[in-house]
């Protein structure tokens, strides 16, 4: 009786009842496209993970506020990318002026965990755009990608561990920084076979993938634009024969 050997098939109805309830879940993607809300992808010790990043429009002063212990490189990330929108706020149909009457609140989920690092740039430009336009953004796709003042997306790192985790979340495409194809090689099988990857070399690419819509673009600024749109002269009237004369 002690040496005979007891066998049982593992399926994954039995999984749970063999290893217990799960003491690690990996994010999900979202179940539809809103807006103001972007999946970026980060790198931890224990490897690549999708990060929900969320980005709220409220009447206010022009203050901007980033919780979800954030570190000090990705707030200035956040910085960055409001310059950058502020940049091309003809472009995006938004008022020059447009930040001095909002408050916008940046939050990034799951707050126990700190999150820092050179690589949130585009999400974080992505959420601030369409919270700003109301436009949703694409449910089924992630990114990765630092950027400059001047939109210029830069390259990352970990960059496999990142694709990894947003293959697991179901998610089928990615955009990414173009310097970051000298990696395509490292990249598994898995990947380059079930994965689009979008190669962008500036924030404009960005947000013409991610955005659900075009925003409606205002029309240039030009002196003879304004002069176009400015209401006509109201014409000089003939006083009235009974207006008594002082």
């Amino acid at each position: 009786m002690g040496n005979d050997k007891h066998t049982e098939p593992v399926t994954l109805e039995s999984l749970s009842t063999l290893l217990g309830v799960a003491k690690y879940r990996d994010s999900q993607v979202q179940e539809k496209s809103e807006i103001g809300l972007v999946t970026g992808l980060a790198w931890t010790e224990m490897g690549g993970s999708i990060l929900q990043t969320e980005v709220q429009v409220l009447d206010g002063k022009g203050k901007m506020t980033a919780t979800g212990q954030l570190g000090d490189v990705m707030q200035e990330s956040a910085q960055a990318a409001l310059t950058y929108i502020r940049s091309r706020s003809h472009h995006l149909g938004l008022p020059r002026d447009f930040y001095r009457n909002v408050d916008i609140h940046v939050h990034v989920p799951e707050g126990a965990i700190p999150k820092d690092g050179p690589s949130a740039g585009i999400t974080l430009a992505t959420a601030l755009a369409s919270a700003l336009t109301k436009i949703e953004v694409r449910r089924d796709i992630a990114m990765t990608g630092e950027i400059t003042l001047r939109g210029k997306v830069l390259p990352i790192g970990g960059l496999k561990e990142k694709l990894l985790a947003a293959h697991r979340a179901g998610i089928r495409e990615a955009i990414l920084p173009a310097d970051n194809k000298r990696d395509l090689a490292d990249l598994p099988d898995l990947i380059k076979n079930e994965m689009k990857l979008n190669w962008v070399e500036q924030m404009d690419e960005v947000l013409e993938i991610a955005l659900v819509s075009r925003p409606l673009k205002l029309a240039p600024e030009t002196p003879e634009a304004l002069a176009a749109s400015a209401p006509p002269p109201i014409p000089p009237q003939e006083p009235a024969a009974n207006i008594a004369r002082q």
